[in-house]
């Protein structure tokens, strides 16, 4: 008998936004409310595609509750899926491992949260004795880090059954994520499911071989690093176990980068005529998602390299302007502009050997390096407690922030050392 489910991971509920709220908080409320909404349609594309479960393959939540309305949100959520008929099967993941979580209600009776200890659910799709067997099987991590593959503890697979896995796994790593439980596609499939529900990086994978292993990818962006169409999957499977899967959208927001090429502009209003124009475009693309979070790339070499580096503040409310009639939000500007020409955009006016040595060794200089370090650590110090990951998580991801941030101010300290800067930036 077919039956079709939803497999989906990495909601994160309640996501810090320390970034986002610094430079926008109009724009951080609507992120900050975005994954709920995703939820909310996540359960409402269960009810109209009359699916028989739901899995959430980990980072339900982002860590401790930061809301005490949440809770309640989830609980009330999967009631409306419990009154449609329709299972829930969650296990934690890094992000809400068992022993970060607090605060929570107790789940519905449609609901089964996998333990510490792996665990297998039983059951027949349409609840009759000839009924389509389903075997979920799950394990919840108790701690965030998990060094060693989960998968020598998950159970053999049930025979007669369709076999479900679900397993939060960095698999054999991702940039930007942690390794995390790792694994390889060879040893799931190896283990005898038909499927394995996979949950932590953000973006939709699937191997349709022996079994059939989807990460699903994040369900909805929280910031530019996770740009693009976001996704959970619609499984249908056959009477013959066959199976098809398809994404399906439930986003409200979508983040994207557009690149806006200078090379061509020769003046300030033919740039900002093509800025104008780069977000007019962004706007009217296809998507499903209501609102764009937009961040326009400014790239090439141009004789305004200098000035939009120096009137970087302006442009960027240029943009907003810009953006506000299209019903797009701006999340920042990123300049990758040079100078055209001999003449080096930053050094107009300095000596060409000072121009180089900033240019060229003050980002690999040790020295520097150490006094960012130091400088960075005071000024996490003097900020709130929400704030202070907007320099990473850790010392390395933070070292590397600040070369960045080091990359991307030297050229503008430059152009302010210049004399054409100075006299403008004075008035004269």
């Amino acid at each position: 008998m077919s039956f079709r489910f939803i497999h989906t991971a990495d909601l994160h509920l309640d996501a810090p936004l320390s970034a986002i709220a610094l430079r926008d908080p109009d724009l951080a409320r609507e992120v900050g409310v975005a994954s709920r909404t995703a939820f909310s349609r996540l359960i409402d594309l269960c009810i109209d595609e009359a699916v028989a479960f739901l899995l959430i393959a980990g980072d339900l939540w982002d860590g401790t509750h930061s809301s005490t309305r949440t809770p309640r949100f989830l609980k009330q959520e999967l009631l409306r899926l419990q009154a449609a008929g329709i299972r829930c099967f969650i296990i934690r993941g890094n992000h809400d491992a068992l022993a970060r979580q607090t605060g929570e209600l107790e789940l519905p009776a449609n609901t089964h949260l996998f333990g510490a200890r792996p665990g297998s659910e039983v059951f027949t799709h349409d609840g009759t004795e000839g009924g389509q067997r389903i075997a979920i099987h799950g394990l919840s991590f108790r701690e965030p880090h998990a060094s060693e593959s989960l998968l020598p503890r998950y159970p053999a697979p049930l025979p007669g059954a369709f076999n479900i896995g679900m397993m939060h796994t960095s698999l054999n790593g991702s940039p930007g994520h942690d390794n995390y439980a790792p694994c390889s596609i060879t040893a799931l499939e190896a283990h005898g499911y038909d499927y394995w529900a996979l949950g932590h990086i953000h973006r939709r994978a699937v191997h349709q071989g022996r079994a059939t292993i989807v990460m699903p990818g994040i369900p909805q962006g929280r910031d530019i690093g996770e740009a693009g169409p976001a996704s959970v999957t619609l499984v249908t499977v056959a009477d013959d176990n066959s199976l098809t899967q398809e994404p399906r959208s439930v986003a409200a927001l979508r983040f994207e980068r557009a690149v806006l090429d200078c090379s061509p502009f020769g003046d300030w209003p033919e740039l900002l005529a093509g800025l104008q124009a780069l977000i007019a475009q962004a706007a009217g693309a296809p998507r499903q998602e209501e609102h764009l979070v937009l961040r326009p790339v400014l790239q090439g070499a141009t004789p305004l390299a200098w000035r939009i580096r120096r009137d970087a503040d302006r442009l960027s409310e240029e943009a907003r302007a810009f953006a506000a009639s299209a019903r797009v939000w701006i999340d920042r500007l990123e300049l990758q502009v040079t100078a055209q020409g001999a003449t080096d955009m930053a050094g107009a006016d300095l000596p060409a050997g000072l121009v180089r040595s900033v240019l060229d060794d003050l980002p690999d200089d040790p020295a520097m390096a150490a006094a960012l370090e130091t400088t960075a650590q005071e000024l996490l110090r003097d900020l709130p407690h929400e704030l202070r990951d907007i320099l990473g998580q850790d010392p390395d991801e933070m070292r590397r922030i600040c070369q960045d941030l080091l990359a991307q101010g030297v050229p503008l300290m430059l152009a302010r050392l210049t004399r054409s800067g100075s006299a403008q930036d004075e008035g004269l």
